[in-house]
C-alpha cells in the first residue's frame, strides 16, 4: 500500500499577519519563500513548509487558476516544533533569550533528546528539538 512520507506544510492562523511575519523571519531566521495578502510561507531547513494566515482569514474557498483550495481556519494555541542538530541547542537558547523569548520549559527525553519550549507573539507552543525525541528522529 501507498504510504506518506513527510508532513510537508504546516498551518498557523495569526491575529496579526506582519507580526507573525516578523518573528518567524527575525527570530527563527526562516526564510519567507511567498508572501500575499493572505498568507506567508516559510521553508523549514528544506524539508517542509510552515505557513501562516491571518485568523478567520481562509473561510472560504480560494479559487486558483489550476483549482480550488477549500476553506480552513484555527483558533487557540497551536504546538509547531522544530528539529536541531544536538549541538545547536546552546545556541538556540542564547539567541532566543538575546530576543527577548522566555523559555517555558526544558525536557531530557529518555531516548537522549532535548526539546526547549517558547511562545511566539500569538501564543503558539514552539518547540526546538535536538534528535532522540522519537524513534527514527
Amino acid at each position: 500500500m501507498a504510504k506518506l512520507n513527510r508532513v510537508l506544510e504546516t498551518a498557523l492562523y495569526v491575529t496579526d499577519l506582519d507580526r507573525a511575519a516578523a518573528f518567524y523571519s527575525d527570530v527563527l531566521r526562516l526564510p519567507c519563500i511567498h508572501e500575499d495578502h493572505r498568507m506567508r510561507a516559510y521553508d523549514v531547513g528544506g524539508n517542509g513548509v510552515l505557513l501562516l494566515f491571518p485568523q478567520g482569514g481562509s473561510l472560504q474557498p480560494i479559487e486558483t487558476p489550476g483549482g480550488s483550495i477549500p476553506p480552513h481556519d484555527g483558533h487557540g494555541p497551536m504546538h509547531v516544533a522544530f528539529s536541531i542538530p544536538a549541538d545547536e541547542l546552546e545556541e538556540w537558547q542564547q539567541h532566543l533569550i538575546s530576543k527577548g523569548i522566555a523559555l517555558e520549559g526544558r525536557t531530557q527525553w529518555p531516548r537522549g533528546g532535548v526539546s526547549i519550549y517558547f511562545r511566539d507573539p500569538d501564543g503558539h507552543l514552539l518547540e526546538i528539538a535536538t534528535p532522540g525525541l522519537w524513534k527514527g528522529y
